[in-house]
């Protein structure tokens, strides 16, 4: 929805206060875009594909005596892309009174450290709250209605079924995004845009108010019928136990998506809704029970959810997943659900520690456009100066000198993934015509099964450069080719081993392997850093 006049001109003159130079001197560069080819997706940054390699910023980080100490952290990590948040409260602190200056600040500040920039929206919901809205609206309750908890009592959550409030949040998202046009529309350091955050209700699976009450009595509204095949009838009728849930998550969908669509309207770029997922019952991973409102936000596109989200929230271009959880089974059934070919996979927030590193590796191996650790900065919130997390660290100073080429390689199809499972400690990548045996774990003994690392941390990648062609990389990890039904080295050769590096797109190669470095498998030790493209022929 194009901005109010008066807005219009507030807009503008605090865009006057702030006009980037690299804006006015570059070419404008094509806008971010999110694609899909053969169920296979990429986001396009200057036209080409782009693999985010992120750290999200802490919560309450965005401000000018916060940032001194976030850069440091991102720097140290080798990120490309910074992920922080504006607030609703701070940037609208009176009723159509806006101030842009921490959207300038971290666009600017962007620039200045050559990363790009992903904006978390903190507006009608911060993890199932209300918390980041103004203070005139939580100060009005009359006017910007609460969710209603069936025993009667208000709570800390705005109603999705409030016009009001809907219009609230999309005006000043809709500014905001205006203002992103007016400052961003050449040089595009903003390549995402996250509309709210972990929406939905905590404290009651749906809006029991009156009038939600009177709607949640009718029938099931056409739209949602037709987009879930089902038959008509009430929500009890069409979906049973899980009714109050759908019936928030349906006006909870259309809510987020006329919030994105307002805001693409005033600046067409790639958006996204973030997820608190339904986690397991302690150590059980099987076990998925599901309590809406307790359990995680009700409402929100967890994987029962996502139909419905996918179908009502065409302006949303990608639904991520936040992962909390380091259980491999649990992590890897969360990529399998979110990886599908209507919604490119994307990790907006993971777990910081070490144990989450590997499952980078397997995000790729899915198919993944960027993956982002929560977090990272020198705040004290969870790190302190000069600390930060050492095994994302160790990732992205592996991958990031060739990103550019990976995330190409991944669109295009050509890129597998191996991570270490418990008990799994020796695995293979299928290339049709060439196998890759991926073993973990050292030392590596003749006639031995693989040892395995103590902390299940071993990954390998491979890329396919050629018929006979590979890009290859791990940690703890030694890979080995071979032909279909034959031992590594039996009527195959290696024809030559070059460890080296990309550096501006172009491959730089530092030595030849061979002999202890190739006869058995190319081996990537913890302590290495190191990338081997290899050549491969038979006889």
């Amino acid at each position: 929805m194009p901005i109010s006049a008066t807005r219009l001109t507030l807009a503008l003159a605090a865009t006057l206060a702030f006009v980037p130079q690299a804006a006015t001197q570059a070419q404008a560069v094509p806008a971010p875009k999110v694609v899909e080819q053969d169920g296979r997706h990429a986001l396009l940054v200057n036209g080409k594909p782009f693999l985010v390699l992120g750290a999200q910023i802490n919560n309450s980080s965005t401000w000018p005596d916060t940032m001194p100490q976030v850069w440091p952290a991102l720097e140290r990590m080798h990120t490309n892309t910074i992920e922080a948040p504006i607030y609703w409260e701070q940037m609208e602190p009176s009723p159509g009174k806006f101030d842009f200056s921490s959207v300038d600040m971290l666009v600017r500040q962007s620039r200045e450290h050559n990363m790009h920039l992903v904006i978390l929206w903190f507006g009608t919901w911060k993890n199932g709250n209300m918390h980041y809205v103004p203070q005139w609206v939580k100060e009005d309750p009359k006017k910007y209605a609460r969710v209603i908890n069936r025993s009667g009592e208000p709570l800390d959550v705005l109603s999705a079924q409030s016009r009001t409030n809907l219009d609230a949040d999309k005006h000043a998202f809709a500014a905001m995004m205006h203002h992103l046009a007016e400052i961003d529309s050449k040089d595009h350091t903003v390549i995402f845009v996250q509309v709210e955050n972990e929406s939905g209700n905590i404290g009651t699976p749906r809006d029991f108010s009156e009038a939600s009450n009177r709607e949640f009595a009718g029938a099931v509204p056409t739209d949602l019928v037709n987009a879930l095949h089902k038959q008509p009838g009430t929500w009890f009728e069409v979906f049973g136990g899980d009714a109050d849930e759908t019936f928030q998550a349906y006006y909870q969908a259309r809510y987020v998506n006329e919030i994105a669509a307002a805001g693409k309207h005033e600046f067409n770029i790639p958006m996204y809704c973030n997820v608190w997922l339904a986690y397991p019952i302690g150590e059980l991973p099987e076990r998925q029970v599901r309590n809406p409102g307790i359990g995680y936000p009700s409402g929100g596109p967890t994987v029962a959810m996502l139909p419905l989200w996918k179908a009502l929230a065409p302006s949303i271009d990608v639904i991520g997943p936040d992962i909390y959880s380091d259980d491999p089974g649990f992590y890897k059934g969360v990529l399998d659900a979110y990886a599908r070919p209507d919604n490119a996979l994307w990790i907006p927030e993971t777990g910081n520690g070490d144990s989450y590193a590997p499952y980078l590796f397997q995000a790729l191996g899915h198919g993944a456009i960027g993956f982002s650790p929560f977090g990272v900065d020198e705040t004290g919130w969870t790190f302190g100066k000069d600390d930060g997390p050492k095994a994302h660290t160790r990732n992205y100073a592996l991958l990031g000198p060739m990103a550019d080429e990976l995330a190409k390689l991944n669109f295009e199809g050509k890129l597998k993934t191996s991570v270490e499972l418990p008990g799994q400690s020796e695995q293979e990548l299928d290339f049709g015509p060439w196998k890759a045996s991926v073993r973990f774990g050292f030392p590596q003994q003749d006639g031995r099964h693989a040892p395995g690392t103590p902390d299940h941390s071993g990954r390998a990648l491979v890329a396919q450069l050629g018929p006979n062609e590979f890009l290859v990389t791990g940690v703890e990890s030694s890979v080995a080719f071979h032909v279909p039904d034959r031992l590594p080295g039996l009527r195959m050769q290696i024809l030559s081993a070059e460890e080296g590096e990309y550096v501006n797109g172009a491959w730089k190669a530092k030595r030849l392997w061979n002999g202890d470095q190739t006869d058995r498998g190319l081996n990537f030790h913890r302590s290495q850093n190191t990338v081997v493209r290899i050549r491969l022929g038979t006889f």
